[in-house]
């Protein structure tokens, strides 16, 4: 009996290791046990019974899959070749993982042919160029309608991307030609526009120049005006006056050549310019002749 032991020792030990099951943590596992669902496995260390139970594991990270070119006819009756990619992944809990293996069959398979007929059905009832246009439209779409038809696999539609929509050759070409000349258009507008602004901004430069001019000619008149004015009025203040006095002083001076006398008033200028010449100091009448008081002083 003794010599059993170490056979059933060693007979435990090989069953025990053949029954573990590391699962990593980018997946989860699901145990079968005779073929019918048993339980969930998390991820690290996991143990079986080897031979009854079988433990399959699952990719819960997100995954990408082609959709695979396609031949499309548009609304407007032309061939657009049509790429796209569904980025996927598999929910962590243990209803979506059980989903994800017991009510769909291939889940790549699956999507991809959903894809490919979402796609006919989205890019059928658009032109060439509105499909070209409107790519984020045609992702949104073809999204939600993933995600709605795929509700009870136990998956996540992460997002889809557009690839291509790639036109026939002619096609392309002709629409390169088009793109081509409506660039140019807008070259030439640009071109045209920018060349009337420039015009503009040398007119409206020419007109503030002869602005500027005109003000100077008006302000430089105007200048000039007021020292003709100045120079007028000092003639009027200066000379005007001074010439009258000269004019008697001369007439003074003529008589007193003659031995004339003549009679200057004595609050006159003339007494004053007179005394201002000769030294000589204009009398006092009201001393002298207090009778004469404001009169006319003899000289």
């Amino acid at each position: 009996m003794e010599p059993l032991i170490p056979v059933l020792l060693a007979v435990f030990i090989l069953f025990f290791f053949a029954g573990i099951r590391i699962v990593r943590p980018t997946h989860r596992a699901l145990v079968e046990r005779f073929g019918k669902y048993h339980r969930f496995a998390g991820y690290g260390f996991n143990w079986i019974i080897p031979g009854i139970d079988v433990m399959y594991k699952i990719n819960i990270t997100e995954q990408m899959i082609n959709a695979e070119p396609q031949e499309i006819i548009t609304n407007d009756n032309l061939n657009a070749k049509v790429d796209a990619q569904v980025y996927f992944k598999i929910k962590s809990d243990e209803i979506s993982v059980k989903n994800s293996q017991y009510n769909v069959n291939s889940i790549e398979y699956q999507i991809v042919n959903l894809a490919r007929t979402t796609l006919r059905n989205i890019i059928g009832t658009m032109t060439l160029k509105s499909a070209n246009s409107e790519r984020g439209k045609i992702n949104k779409e073809l999204h939600g309608t993933l995600l709605e038809e795929t509700m009870n696999w136990g998956i996540e539609i992460v997002r889809t991307e557009l690839k291509e929509i790639d036109p026939p050759k002619d096609v392309q070409e002709t629409m390169n030609k088009i793109v081509k000349a409506e660039n140019e258009k807008i070259a030439a507008v640009d071109y045209a526009t920018a060349t009337e602004t420039k015009a503009d901004g040398e007119k409206r430069a020419e007109i503030r120049r002869a602005e500027g001019i005109k003000q100077a000619a008006i302000l430089r008149a105007e200048g000039e005006a007021q020292a003709i004015q100045l120079v007028n009025e000092a003639a009027e203040k200066y000379f005007i006056g001074n010439a009258q006095l000269l004019r008697r002083i001369q007439a003074m001076e003529t008589s007193l050549k003659d031995n004339s006398k003549i009679v200057v008033p004595a609050g006159s200028d003339l007494v004053n310019v007179m005394g201002e010449m000769g030294g000589i100091v204009p009398i006092n009448t009201k001393k002298e002749n207090p009778g004469n008081a404001g009169g006319p002083l003899k000289i």
